[in-house]
């Protein structure tokens, strides 16, 4: 455990001391943000529906640029090899830049906390803002994250181009969200496994404010196969 912590602690201040968090993170939070304050202050919508609506799109496309040099560039520099020279299994590895990765995430969504104070603020005299469905909002979007980040860190694994490893990433990540969307033309049993596969069907049930085991299964599932398919392909490296 401590190999591993250690192994997400260094990626996690190699993602800050590059330009990519803040390129990641100031391009999230500045679209997030301008769509927000749009619905916030144009329509006149004192609600968070808006931010859980398209905050996990961004995710399709600002995760990728997350994972895309975690394993790629390691391969392309020479110092995968020279990591996995020490005692440790490829899982820890993996699991350690996975950790980094979700700190990155969280680090994030963090910032996004002024948006539901906002409108707890204009809440009308009188009533109460209900944290609950913003509470699982945000424990829905990690979720998310925890897939689309295993994900991308599996497209990540699969080359030593840091670019290639983003579009396999975007193109896995865009599937698995829009999935469910094709259903509607599809017949019932089929349109039902679709819907099952969808990281946002099982997204929309958390930010309803109801915690389903199912639903975070799901998600579980996604991640541990997808950080096991990238310890697989480490582990050829080691090879």
């Amino acid at each position: 455990m401590g190999m591993m912590l250690a192994i997400a602690r260094r990626e996690f201040r190699a993602f800050f001391n590059s330009p990519i968090a803040y390129i990641v993170l100031g391009g999230f939070l500045l679209t997030l943000g301008w769509f927000y304050f749009s619905t916030l202050f144009v329509a006149g919508q004192a609600s968070m529906r808006g931010f859980f609506g398209l905050a996990p799109v961004l995710f399709v496309v600002f995760i990728p640029a997350i994972t895309m040099r975690l394993i790629a560039e390691e391969r392309k520099t020479g110092t995968l090899e020279l990591l996995l020279t020490m005692p440790l299994h490829d899982w820890q590895v993996v699991v350690g830049k996975f950790f980094a990765a979700m700190g990155m995430v969280g680090v994030g969504l963090l910032l996004t906390l002024p948006y539901p104070l906002s409108v707890a603020a204009l809440t009308a005299e009188g009533a109460s803002f209900d944290w609950g469905p913003v509470a699982m909002g945000y424990l829905g979007l990690m979720l998310m994250a925890s897939s689309f980040l295993s994900i991308g860190m599996w497209a990540s694994a699969l080359s030593k181009n840091q670019i290639v490893g983003f579009i396999v990433g975007l193109v896995l990540c865009f599937a698995f969200y829009f999935v469910d969307k094709f259903a509607v033309v599809l017949p019932q049993g089929l349109a039902a496994v679709l819907q099952y596969l969808s990281v946002d069907y099982h997204f929309e049930n958390i930010a309803k404010g109801v915690l389903d085991s199912r639903d975070v299964l799901y998600y579980v599932t996604i991640t541990v196969i997808a950080l096991g398919l990238t310890a697989r392909s480490v582990n050829t490296t080691r090879q």
